[in-house]
């Protein structure tokens, strides 16, 4: 076993931020303190098996992840059957199968509030598994990121904006990429919040 292997979830930021903001009445909470785990989280969905907050390194403003909220390591792991030769519990199996169904779910409504906000008509859902295909954190998540048209700000925060980024519309690179500005972050999250909550209150039928 690794040492980073060994270290999760006892240290997964992911379930960091699963433990400080557990599920409330409404899958969207009202107004999530972001201080609650350092650094800050800026959260827009807390259901039993699934979350979504800004992503602190994001390509572009708005840059969502969303996550389980029990801890996976890829999307291989979600099991729905039971397999041998060490197969989980009757009751692991179901926890899986709910969590894959909510990330399937929660796909949808998300981008469409993450296109009202942003007011972008295009994104990426980007789904990484393992160190060689750019998993960072080792917890199963899912990221939307918008593609904002020629001439819109592409980069997150204060900072200069990448011409090339624009152009190539390049999928990850850090070169590119900025630590989320918490102003900006809490003002984002409270826009997609309202956004969201739309959604769910009108039955996930808006559309782009």
């Amino acid at each position: 076993m690794s040492s980073v292997d060994e270290l999760y979830p006892v240290s997964c930021p992911f379930c960091k931020i699963a433990d400080a903001y557990p599920p409330e009445a409404s899958p969207v909470p009202q107004s999530p303190d972001p201080e609650r785990v350092d650094p800050q989280a800026h959260v827009i969905l807390s259901t039993p098996y699934a979350l979504a907050f800004l992503d602190i390194l994001p390509i572009a403003p708005g840059h969502i992840l969303l996550t389980t909220r029990h801890h996976y390591r890829k999307l291989s792991d979600l099991y729905t059957t039971p397999q041998h030769p060490n197969h989980p519990s009757s009751d692991e199996t179901q926890q899986a199968l709910e969590s894959a169904r909510a990330l399937g779910e929660w796909l949808p409504p998300l981008s469409r509030a993450l296109c009202k906000v942003t007011g972008i008509e295009d994104w990426n859902i980007v789904q990484n598994n393992g160190e060689r295909a750019a998993q960072v954190v080792p917890h199963v998540h899912f990221h939307l990121i918008p593609r904002y048209q020629e001439g819109r700000r592409e980069n997150a925060g204060k900072g200069k904006v990448d011409v090339g980024m624009l152009k190539s519309w390049r999928m990850f690179g850090r070169g590119a990429r900025e630590d989320l500005d918490e102003e900006e972050g809490e003002e984002m999250a409270g826009l997609l919040r309202g956004a969201l909550r739309e959604e769910v209150e009108g039955g996930g039928k808006a559309k782009l």
